[in-house]
């Protein structure tokens, strides 16, 4: 089944936020095990330069990894990538590491002959979908991006480019690297959910019903109007208890409490990313004074807007 709402998803990608990452250009031999704990909050990203690899998740489920395959962890599970099922197993924390510029360092677990290494580029990052952060609980354990490659012919090039840069090692590879991966990232994302968010169930429901679209993007779009039942039901073509039923049922929470959380993970986006005024903020998402904004934001995410901009601290999923 196909997605039935681009504008929806159109919201859904422009709030999409790749920050914080962390790479690490992993060089090592068989046999290896390398683990990666859960990164709550964060998202988890690897690329196969030089293979094979194996992944396993710590559900038990397991893919086989060849060159050039690249793959998305959105809710950031541990797992760990080795060489085969029975080896042994460390933590990749526990390598000494090596700063190659910013965002980007090199691990080596064994020297030995570059042409019988394993080479893999990994991130860790913050993965944000601003209004639509719900939907990063509903995506798959991991998202391939071998998945796309019929779908999306323009990966290819993209996935060479990892390759030979990793590879070859040339001036200023390690951040060509990054952004190519930060793009690869998101492009799998794209996918899932144009392909129609594959079998996930609960909040995807709203991508799927088209008049449930329509409310959630009139939300979306004026976040600062206190939209009720009936004009919501209006925007969606339906009455109000049949729009109230399929809204409960999709998101697991009434439409008054969805604008409530919406408005809270758009002001975190507006005052940490962004850099607005918490007052312009307040006033942008509907509230009538900076008290009620901050008396709204502090029940809903367990901290007062300020402490955003004074530490720079990443809150609680709203």
């Amino acid at each position: 089944m196909t997605v039935q709402s681009p504008d929806l998803i159109s919201e859904l990608l422009r709030g999409m936020r790749l920050s914080g990452v962390k790479y690490r250009r992993i060089e090592t031999r068989a046999p290896f095990g390398l683990a990666f704990h859960q990164a709550a909050g964060k998202a988890q990203f690897h690329f196969i330069s030089r293979g094979p690899a194996v992944l396993r998740m710590e559900s038990g489920a397991t893919f086989h990894l060849s060159v050039g395959d690249a793959l998305f962890i959105p809710n950031g599970n541990a797992h760990v990538l080795l060489s085969d099922e029975q080896a042994q197993v460390t933590p990749v924390s526990e390598f000494p590491s090596e700063p190659i510029c910013n965002s980007v360092c090199a691990i080596t677990c064994k020297p030995c002959p570059e042409n019988e290494s394993t080479v893999i580029f990994s991130g860790c990052m913050d993965f944000e979908l601003g209004g639509m952060q719900p939907l990063i609980k509903a995506m798959p354990e991991v998202m391939m991006v071998s998945r796309l490659m019929s779908t999306w012919p323009e990966i290819h090039p993209l996935l060479a480019a990892m390759e030979r840069e990793s590879m070859t090692r040339q001036v200023g590879f390690a951040g060509i690297l990054a952004r190519l991966a930060d793009v690869v990232a998101a492009l799998i994302v794209r996918g899932w959910v144009e392909a129609g968010c594959g079998k996930a169930t609960g909040w995807v429901q709203v991508l799927r019903d088209p008049r449930l679209s329509r409310a959630i993007y009139a939300m979306h779009q004026q976040p600062g109007v206190n939209w009720s039942v009936a004009e919501l039901a209006k925007e969606a073509g339906t009455s109000r208890s049949v729009f109230a039923e399929r809204f409960l049922s999709a998101t697991g929470t009434t439409p008054a409490k969805y604008l409530s959380e919406l408005r809270m993970r758009l002001a975190i986006q507006y005052i940490r990313h962004e850099h607005q005024a918490i007052e312009t903020v307040a006033l942008r998402l509907g509230y009538g004074s900076l008290a009620a904004f901050s008396r709204a934001f502090k029940r809903i995410v367990g901290q007062a807007p300020g402490t955003l901009r004074e530490t720079g601290q990443t809150p609680e999923e709203v």
